[in-house]
């Protein structure tokens, strides 16, 4: 039967040695299936087969947080939270194991004002129009193709992989591109503050 604790129990049997840590670790195993099975139900197949992964993954996390746990909610939640950020990156990541970035780029079958934004007022399809007219003729090649992937959605981890480079070379294209277009668009007379939506600003 699985046993919870309470803050302080969970914390010294998980920094204890031998039987007592296996223990409280098979506990909290059980626990974290739980959570992630009610927080992730709508992907309820794809996530039980994944789900020893994600328990491996979660479980290392947890032990290497223990010392950031500040004790403001009951442990079982925020070892649970931590459970589901990683399910939902290892999601994410699958989500585009398969798919080529050079033909999610020239994919040209999609409305830029519904995968930016579901609002198709005039005034918003104007400026996402404007926005990939900005990408398609004033950026580089690179700048172009790491925009367009993460408007598209595709993880950063999954375009450093498929471009070759690291996170902080990404980084750099994605912020160079984004300060590009923005310049572009305040010059072509938008403001700021009606565009901000498109860099989750």
């Amino acid at each position: 039967m699985v046993r919870d604790r309470n803050n302080d129990e969970w914390i010294k049997s998980l920094e204890a040695e031998g039987p007592v840590r296996e223990t409280a670790l098979a506990d909290l195993r059980e626990l974290l299936v739980v959570g992630l099975k009610s927080s992730l139900k709508s992907r309820s197949d794809y996530v039980e087969s994944m789900m020893d992964d994600f328990l491996q993954d979660s479980l290392i996390r947890i032990l290497q947080a223990l010392n950031q746990f500040q004790n403001r909610s009951r442990f079982v939640t925020w070892a649970t939270s931590i459970a589901i950020r990683v399910a939902m990156t290892e999601l994410r990541k699958r989500r585009w194991r398969d798919v080529s970035l050079e033909k999610l780029v020239a994919d040209t079958n999609f409305d830029p004002v519904s995968d930016v934004d579901g609002d198709v007022v005039p005034e918003r399809r104007e400026l996402v129009e404007a926005m990939y007219r900005v990408i398609n003729t004033q950026l580089t090649d690179r700048q172009r193709t790491v925009l367009l992937a993460e408007i598209k959605g595709m993880a950063q981890e999954e375009i450093a992989g498929q471009l070759g480079c690291s996170r902080n070379a990404l980084y750099k294209l994605s912020h160079d591109a984004r300060f590009r277009l923005k310049q572009e668009l305040v010059q072509a007379g938008f403001d700021y503050q009606s565009f901000a939506f498109a860099f989750n600003e």
